[in-house]
């Protein structure tokens, strides 16, 4: 019960802050352009100083080493994520303009903004190394295949049925990379340049709940709809994916390699938070269905404040 309402407690902010920017822009705070404006914002300048500063702020070599083998259970879940939710996108025969956001929903995590908080929130700093496993397995897949997927799904005239290999090093990607050759061969960064990096990087939760809400707003609901393609989708996020994760940890179980304790519980619980909120801002940079994009992740979250706290409570 404890971990229920510490999980319950702990994604509240983040539910408050999507409908603080859904009034503001009901309330014709911000001009139309604003969305695009704080999405360029988020995706060329705050996320890639947020991936900067985390990889040295909370890795190091030796950790990386010592947890190589969970890059194993949390490779294997997303890939078969990814894979169903393909399959059914296909068997279903997902429009284009959603196709990407709906396999997203099946293989990537919302780590940074509700993942972070509640691995804190529940384990603690003692469980920060198991959650970095995570969270770099999240961030490589949403800025390689994830992002691939949706950036080949457009509602645009002209389609790219190639794997546009530009997206596959996109900007907060490079982030990530650059933050791992400072970390590896030890390059000091300076102070000043640190504290700015952290400034912008803080930026990115505020403003990415906030964008949803935006979107929510010029929407006006209507992308929150229990279509077929939204509810699968949500069946994909809070069912299938934590059943994958929990069938890779048998499966590597008998080979020999089996988790248990407080990592298997940080990768059964991340691998049941809510679909990425960076999800719709890559959408519009698609030109895809936005409003789907949107309202999934919106209705995610809130089902998030129930699925979450329940997956703590069983695993815990």
């Amino acid at each position: 019960m404890l971990a229920f309402f510490t999980s319950v407690v702990s994604i509240m902010p983040i539910i408050f802050l999507i409908i603080i920017g859904y009034l503001m822009q009901k309330f014709g705070w911000f001009e139309n352009s604003f969305s695009n404006n704080i999405s360029k914002l988020i995706m060329n300048v705050a996320l890639p100083a947020s991936v900067f500063v985390s990889v040295l702020k909370y890795l190091t070599v030796e950790v990386l080493i010592d947890l190589s083998n969970g890059f194993i259970y949390t490779v294997l879940a997303v890939i078969f994520c990814f894979v169903t939710g393909y399959i059914l996108s296909k068997l279903l025969k997902v429009r284009v303009g959603r196709r990407g956001a709906f396999i997203n929903m099946f293989a990537i995590s919302n780590t940074i903004f509700i993942g972070l908080p509640l691995n804190m929130a529940l384990f603690g700093e003692k469980g920060l190394p198991y959650f970095l496993i995570y969270y770099i397995t999240n961030t490589i897949a949403t800025w390689t295949i994830g992002a691939i997927l949706i950036a080949n799904d457009t509602t645009e005239k002209k389609v790219s049925s190639k794997i546009q290999w530009k997206k596959l090093i996109s900007i907060p990607f490079t982030g990530f990379i650059f933050g791992t050759i400072f970390l590896i061969f030890k390059i000091p960064v300076p102070t000043t340049i640190n504290s700015t990096l952290t400034y912008l990087g803080n930026m990115v939760t505020p403003l990415s709940l906030l964008y949803i809400g935006i979107i929510s707003a010029k929407s006006d609901f209507k992308s929150v709809k229990f279509d077929r393609d939204t509810v699968v989708g949500l069946l994909g996020r809070f069912l299938i994916a934590p059943l994958i994760m929990y069938l890779v940890a048998k499966l590597v179980g008998i080979l020999g390699m089996g988790i248990s304790g407080m990592e298997y519980q940080i990768y059964m619980v991340q691998s049941s938070t809510a679909g990425a909120a960076v999800t719709p801002i890559l959408v519009n940079e698609a030109k895809g269905d936005v409003e789907y994009a949107t309202g999934i992740i919106t209705i995610s979250m809130l089902i998030c404040i129930f699925v979450v706290p329940l997956i703590a409570t069983i695993v815990m």
